[in-house]
């Protein structure tokens, strides 16, 4: 039987593992990928070491389980049943799992399976297990399966390095679809400089933001952020605790912004998310996607009076994957900016302690195995 290398987590806490296991052959639906690259997440280290004390209630792949959030490679086989997709095809393989046949799926609705999971981390509830048994391995292994609903072909001018930074490129483009991000139209985003963030600087500007407004406590990130495009993005330091909703309805001649997404994750002050709400303007739209903890105190009295809202906006679809590759394609979508930090599989462990010491969301930390 064929063999492959793969990083295997047994216990959470402990480290990734380095094994020979045999290569996954593909079902009728499914494509075998040679992973040539897989992001790495940058809390990786910290959710692997606590998620049975933070998130109790989402289910790990059964231990013990190859891990890998952000794969992208080439096709090197398919099913009987694949007809669109061909060995040699350059792919990012989208993680998202889905059942296909819950009314959610048959709605089209894909991301509210009852069994949703993505592939190489973590599942929404019990039911995400059984998709587990079909699609056991991350992308931090020699090669993977993979529905053939999952993959965006890539084009040539997208790396394998630049399309393992598709997952946290698509939350973020996912949300600022959801509200319309488009000419004529503002948008704020909180932690505009980080991993997450940073996509809210790029896709404002392949989107046609007219006003592009982020926030963050490094000036120095947040310079380098403004220098992509000083005439249609500002930025602003909160770092010694200044307002954000006075400077981004200051910067709106005091009518406040169309949409603001909150792109920092659990453990940030809930202040910030509180003042970006308040920055709205009437009519205005708020989109959580940095998974901040805690219950939230809201002034949901005066949300209703100004006729603003607030959601959540997880993952995104192979469809919208699509379309990022297609905007890299064609030159709106600039991923010349990241900073790839490579890694082979057998330093795997090495890169989640490294993530430590990244450049806000310049680093792409990247395995190649």
């Amino acid at each position: 039987m064929p063999m492959m290398k793969a990083a295997r987590l047994h216990k959470v806490g402990a480290p990734m593992e380095i094994e020979q296991l045999p290569i996954p052959q593909p079902a009728a639906n499914d494509v075998q990928v040679r992973v040539h690259a897989c992001g790495i997440v940058p809390n990786l280290g910290n959710i692997l070491a606590n998620w049975t004390t933070w998130f109790p209630e989402l289910p790990l792949p059964p231990l013990p389980a190859v891990f890998g959030l952000d794969p992208a490679g080439e096709v090197t086989a398919v099913g009987s049943h694949v007809h669109t997709w061909k060995p040699g095809d350059r792919v990012y393989v989208n993680p998202s799992l889905y059942c296909g046949g819950c009314r959610a799926c048959r709605n089209g609705d894909l991301i509210n399976c009852t069994h949703y999971a993505f592939s190489g981390y973590f599942g929404f509830s019990q039911n995400s297990l059984k998709l587990y048994k079909n699609y056991p391995y991350g992308g931090l292994s020699e090669y993977m399966i993979a529905p053939q609903y999952a993959l965006v072909k890539l084009p040539d001018n997208v790396s394998f390095n630049q399309a393992a930074r598709f997952g946290y490129l698509g939350t973020m483009y996912s949300a600022m679809r959801k509200a319309k991000v488009g000419p004529g139209r503002s948008v704020l985003i909180n932690g505009i400089s980080g991993t997450l963030g940073l996509g809210g600087a790029l896709f404002g500007l392949a989107m046609g933001a007219t006003r592009i407004l982020g926030t963050g406590r490094n000036k120095e990130l947040l310079e380098r952020v403004r220098a992509l495009a000083p005439d249609r993005i500002e930025v602003f330091s909160n770092a010694n605790g200044e307002a954000i909703d006075a400077w981004a309805k200051a910067r709106t001649d005091g009518l406040g912004v169309d949409t603001f997404i909150d792109a920092l994750g659990p453990g940030a002050p809930h202040e910030t998310m509180q003042q970006g709400i308040r920055a709205l303007k009437r009519g205005g739209r708020a989109f959580n996607i940095g998974a901040i903890a805690g219950m939230v105190g809201m002034d949901l009295h005066t949300m209703m009076d100004e006729q603003q809202s607030i959601e959540g906006s997880a993952w995104f679809t192979a469809g919208e994957g699509q379309d990022m590759a297609d905007m890299a394609e064609a030159g709106t979508l600039d991923l010349s900016v990241f900073e790839h930090v490579c890694y082979p599989l057998d330093r795997v462990n090495e890169a989640i302690s490294g993530i430590a010491t990244r450049n806000g969301g310049f680093s792409n930390f990247v395995i190649n195995p």
